[in-house]
């Protein structure tokens, strides 16, 4: 008997919202709105590629060498990213999630991390996908399961499009004060002012020729202690929002230059993370779990106009 290569599909709805999340990695398909994709997500005879919609757990981006210390043990994670000698994006994005309550508009999964190479912890994920009237809510809550006190990070990775053949004709806006200059090996090596570089877009303006994989720090939030990064169609008219809540102190946006032709310069990925690249080894931002301690990353989209 065929099945799909993602598992069971999960469809939320709520009036003219649609979203669907797969039980591989919890990821997040599509996103949805009177028929307009927010998200440029996977078929349903795809393989996930590129972390379209997956959830970046126990740490997000990359660690250098896949090494680290950890309360004065020394750690080695396995490279899975070998052409640059990373490991990348956490160990739950090829898991299989359980979906343990769905309401129509509201679904929760969850899965569990077992103690490993690399990683001797043992935490308890849930994700939670809920569409309202505002769009879609995501919370990411991790519980520490194990003995010791455990390294942890988390993000996702949603790509956004306005319906634009490429990026370079949508308005970007990202409201965070500094970025971080990366090596060849997308590693942090400062972290400097946006004012007067290329990565300014705390006013909105075109993506134009701008190459991005890029994390940016020093969030600008709102009254509600959100930070919201948009991108707009060309018109200026409609476009989709995306705001980082509890949990978030870094993004990364990226704008699809190393993919495969057909899907580059496509979408920009927005990446709401708890902690930069290279956490794990730098200590900047890396949540300490207690036994039984627990932590929550919370974000949104939006859609607005059209």
């Amino acid at each position: 008997m065929h099945e799909s290569p993602f598992g069971h599909l999960t469809t939320l709805r709520h009036h003219d919202h649609v979203a669907e999340v797969v039980e591989l990695g919890a990821a997040l398909r599509s996103y949805t709105v009177g028929g307009r994709p927010l998200l440029r997500g996977f078929g349903d005879e795809e393989r996930i590629t590129a972390g379209r919609g997956q959830i970046l757990a126990p740490w997000p981006n990359r660690i250098g060498g896949g090494r680290y210390r950890w309360r004065g043990e020394d750690l080695q994670l396995p490279l899975t990213e070998p052409e640059h000698g990373n490991a990348i994006h956490g160990l739950l994005r090829w898991t299989s999630w359980q979906v343990t309550e769905s309401d129509g508009r509201r679904a929760v999964l969850r899965t569990a991390l077992w103690p490993q190479p690399g990683y001797p912890f043992h935490l308890r994920v849930r994700a939670e996908y809920a569409l309202g009237d505002a769009g879609l809510e995501v919370a990411v809550t991790a519980w520490n399961r194990g003995e010791g006190v455990a390294p942890y990070g988390v993000g996702q990775h949603p790509y956004l499009t306005v319906g634009t053949a490429a990026v370079d004709e949508a308005l970007l806006t990202v409201p965070a004060r500094t970025w971080l200059r990366t090596d060849t090996s997308g590693l942090p090596v400062a972290e400097e002012p946006v004012s007067g570089t290329p990565y300014d877009f705390r006013t909105a303006r075109a993506v134009g020729g701008a190459v991005l994989d890029t994390p940016f720090g020093s969030l600008l939030r709102d009254a509600r202690g959100r930070a919201v990064v948009r991108l707009a169609h060309p018109s200026g008219e409609y476009g989709t929002d995306l705001w980082l809540g509890e949990g978030t102190e870094y993004l990364q946006v990226y704008t699809g230059d190393t993919l495969p032709q057909a899907q580059r310069r496509r979408a920009v990925a927005v990446e709401p993370m708890s902690c930069p690249p290279n956490a794990f080894a730098s200590g900047t931002s890396v949540v300490a779990l207690e036994p039984g301690g627990h932590h929550t990353m919370r974000w949104g989209i939006t859609p607005w106009g059209g």
